[in-house]
């Protein structure tokens, strides 16, 4: 579809255009109908929360969601799809006979919410035949009634189709007009309408806003092709992410981009341009040793896989294999208080309040109020990511507040939390932590990885690769990967850059279970050295 025609359609087209993913189909116009009252949403709560204690449940909890999520997709100078897509529904959790059960269900009637409970005792019963130890749920005060919304400028939801498509295509035109071949670009956005009530006292309305804008570029040259994707980050706002409204910057390589809350995504594509034609010239890196120099863009997902899924307690357990594998991170190494996951810079941290993120919530999908927590201090491993009903494992009296579930029609289970690096106490810049470097790497983007099913040996990629030489970044390189374990990796942290310079960048989409939920998360961090690293030539011909 040509974009003149696209906007002929007006909103009268849309239906023709919307596939759902998952839940129902709906106009744009219909994203925008008020929610459930909330008073109506505590009496069907109720009713689920009474009816599980009648049929025996000594704890159960509810959870009424509204999922909303509008995805636009364009290509070159056309506009491929737009999806909108509402599901609403209750879960209902509880533990009968020391067992949990749930069930969930579309149906919001009192008659139909209360059979639901009673089914998810009937599955309690029937689930502690086979469960010898009951579950042991730390404790949480209930907060009685509360709520808590993203703090967004503008309703992602309430803008315009025609200005996002209007986004799109210019971002699409500003790519090609600078050396592209090709292009894609995309918006994804979600708003979860979540209540949560419990029998600990609880009835908490929470109103939650994400935001991706990602785009891939390809260039053709007479030896092949070069791609590169977006440089920004998914957040946790609302439009103003977009379109200007909240100006502050950070300038990598030639594009402004978003620092933590903008993100100009027509200067990054124009700047993708100019560096695929750079990559399909840029000579192919010499393999050897070298320092790295990381930027948050890129850094963020060695923090995802080699720190956040580790670190969780279910893979520690070995409760949990599916997508990510279990973990070399054993309680024996927490334990001894003394385990060097990385050097004495490195601080890692869990923390869902942080703004502008993609987990930030003032509470978890269990009712507990979210909060900040060390993960590695000083290099040392000295705590994990855990829900009500495993930190007792741990000896610890209060859970993490790090559960979730992707909808009301699944249940809630420990989900990675926030992880990030803390920066410098000095306030270095992204040069200070590069002019020391002789012979070094610096990277930014997030490429190609794998890691292994222990979460310790691992090799990743990234989107644009520059050689530095005598503390100066110099030519534009190709075809790097570097390789390592997270333990020695880590060790060889050597240098961060300070709070200034500290971003955030992030994962959408990140799945986990079977059958499986995404959810998504953030990690901060600011450009950070590695000293020694080992780094192979990627390119085919080699």
């Amino acid at each position: 579809m040509e974009r003149r025609d696209f906007i002929k359609l007006g909103s009268a087209g849309m239906g023709a255009l919307m596939l759902p993913i998952s839940g129902t189909a709906i106009s744009a116009d219909q994203l925008l109908d008020k929610p459930m009252d909330v008073a109506y949403k505590k009496k069907l709560a109720d009713i689920a929360l009474n009816a599980a204690k009648a049929k025996g449940a000594t704890y159960a909890d509810a959870r009424i969601g509204r999922y909303l999520n509008q995805f636009v997709t364009t290509r070159e100078n056309r506009v491929d799809n737009i999806v909108n897509t509402e599901s609403a529904g209750i879960g209902v959790r509880v533990i009968a006979n020391g067992t949990w059960g749930f069930a969930s269900t579309s149906n919001m009637t009192p008659d139909s919410v209360a059979k639901t409970a009673e089914q998810a005792v009937a599955v309690a019963m029937a689930n502690s035949k086979f469960q010898t130890t009951p579950v042991q749920l730390a404790p949480v005060k209930g907060v009685g009634d509360v709520s808590w919304q993203t703090p967004i400028v503008k309703n992602a939801m309430e803008v315009p189709i025609q200005d996002k498509v209007d986004l799109l295509l210019s971002v699409n035109d500003a790519a090609m007009q600078n050396g592209a071949s090709f292009i894609s670009s995309r918006l994804f956005l979600v708003n979860e309408q979540k209540y949560f009530a419990s029998t600990d006292g609880s009835y908490i309305d929470q109103d939650i806003h994400r935001l991706w804008a990602p785009f891939t570029a390809t260039a053709v040259g007479e030896d092949g092709f070069k791609q590169r994707s977006d440089l920004g980050n998914p957040v946790g706002m609302g439009y103003e992410y977009l379109d200007g409204l909240e100006k502050d910057k950070v300038r990598i390589q030639g594009a402004n981009i978003g620092y933590n809350n903008s993100y100009d995504m027509v200067e990054d594509a124009a700047a993708a341009g100019k560096q695929l034609q750079a990559k399909l010239k840029a000579k192919s890196v010499e393999p050897g040793k070298y320092d790295l120099v990381l930027d948050p863009a890129h850094l963020m997902l060695t923090i995802h896989e080699s720190v956040g899924h580790p670190l969780e307690l279910d893979r520690v357990l070995g409760y949990e294999a599916n997508y990510a594998g279990t973990s070399f991170a054993t309680l024996d190494k927490w334990k001894s208080g003394k385990f060097q996951y990385g050097s004495d810079i490195v601080n890692l941290y869990a923390d869902k309040n942080q703004p502008h993120t993609l987990g930030n919530v003032a509470y978890d999908d269990e009712g507990v109020k979210t909060k900040e927590w060390d993960l590695i201090k000083d290099g040392i491993l000295v705590n994990y990511q855990a829900t009500r009903d495993q930190v007792h494992m741990l000896g610890q009296k209060e859970s993490h507040g790090c559960s979730y579930s992707q909808s009301w029609r699944d249940v809630q289970f420990q989900r990675m939390s926030n992880v990030s690096l803390r920066p410098n106490d000095k306030d270095l810049s992204a040069d200070d932590v590069i002019k020391d470097v002789e012979k070094g790497i610096y990277i930014a983007g997030r490429g190609s990885y794998s890691i292994d099913q222990q979460r310790y040996n691992f090799q990743f990629g990234g989107q644009l690769f520059y050689e530095i030489k005598d503390g100066k970044i110099v030519d534009q390189i190709e075809d790097v990967a570097y390789q390592s374990n997270t333990q020695e990796f880590w060790n060889s942290c050597s240098q961060l850059a300070g709070k200034s310079d500290y971003r955030v960048g992030g994962s959408f989409f990140d799945g986990k279970g079977q059958p499986s939920q995404v959810s998504a998360v953030s990690h901060g961090c600011p450009t950070t050295r590695f000293d020694n690293i080992n780094v192979i030539n990627t390119a085919r011909n080699v």
